[in-house]
């Protein structure tokens, strides 16, 4: 494994619990803080124990640490060659600037995109390395962090510029359509734009008597159909709508019956 959750826990915590006891001899009571405060609820009944008894040689009987330096846990080096994967995937400007912290010029990537091929990616996707996009995509993380109206410019599906205002909840990415979606409420032309179409973005100014229109939750939509399998209808037909949940039942020879669910939503 690469990072470990339970046992990064556990590295975490005592380290803290080492840093305190750096300033001062700890006693019982405050390791267990530090333990519940950083670690799960029943770590307590082995991380204690395991300091007390000295079964991990770290701190003394009196309470102190052996240590004279605070305790570092440096990257090991597949976790710098997972980094400098990542690094390597243009969407993680959207979200930082300066990576020179985890470029690592020595270390070799642990993959590449190169690695993958996606059979089913529409070709047409978000451009994350243009500024404005980039801009409007922070602008946008800040106000569903923060909470407060944006307000929005951007191209309806006829090609026309539009305005609006949406309080944001979440963004949300479609690997088949390599595109991200704001989805929020307040807009009467729908409740998720497309961030590629928007031309500008700015925090808006409303009044505290006014109400914001609530997006209306999508429904469950079920389709079902017959098909006969010629032509390798039935190989195309899963291949086009992968990203959809399904189930395939045999009628009889060469023809097949399948169910398609998923949730619908309009978008601008």
């Amino acid at each position: 494994m690469i990072f470990h959750e339970i046992y990064s826990v556990y590295y975490q915590t005592v380290a803290k619990i080492l840093e305190v006891a750096l300033d001062h001899p700890l006693k019982k009571d405050e390791i267990c803080k530090i333990i519940e405060k950083y670690a799960f609820s029943e770590s307590v009944l082995s991380i204690e124990p395991a300091l007390r008894e000295q079964k991990w040689q770290l701190i003394r009987s009196d309470g102190t640490t052996v240590l004279k330096n605070h305790p570092s846990m440096p990257l090991t080096t597949i976790q710098k060659r997972w980094l400098k994967s990542i690094c390597q995937d243009p969407r993680i400007h959207l979200f930082q600037d300066d990576l020179k912290e985890i470029d690592f010029p020595e270390i070799e990537p642990l993959f590449t995109l190169d690695d993958f091929y996606i059979f089913d990616q529409y070709q047409d996707g978000d451009d994350y390395t243009d500024k404005v996009y980039i801009r409007n995509f922070r602008m946008i993380l800040d106000a569903i962090k923060n909470q407060y109206p944006l307000e929005i410019t951007t191209y309806n599906h006829k090609g026309q510029k539009v305005s609006m205002k949406i309080l944001p909840k979440y963004l949300e990415y479609s690997e088949k359509d390599d595109k991200f979606r704001v989805a929020g409420f307040g807009s009467r032309l729908g409740g998720t734009v497309n961030l590629g179409r928007i031309i500008s973005c700015e925090r808006a100014e409303i009044s505290e008597n006014a109400e914001l229109i609530h997006r209306i939750p999508p429904r469950k939509r079920r389709v079902i159909f017959e098909l006969k399998d010629e032509r390798n209808a039935l190989e195309r037909a899963l291949l086009h709508f992968a990203h959809f949940p399904k189930k395939a039942e045999r009628i009889e020879r060469n023809q097949r019956k399948s169910k398609y669910s998923n949730l619908l939503r309009k978008s601008n």
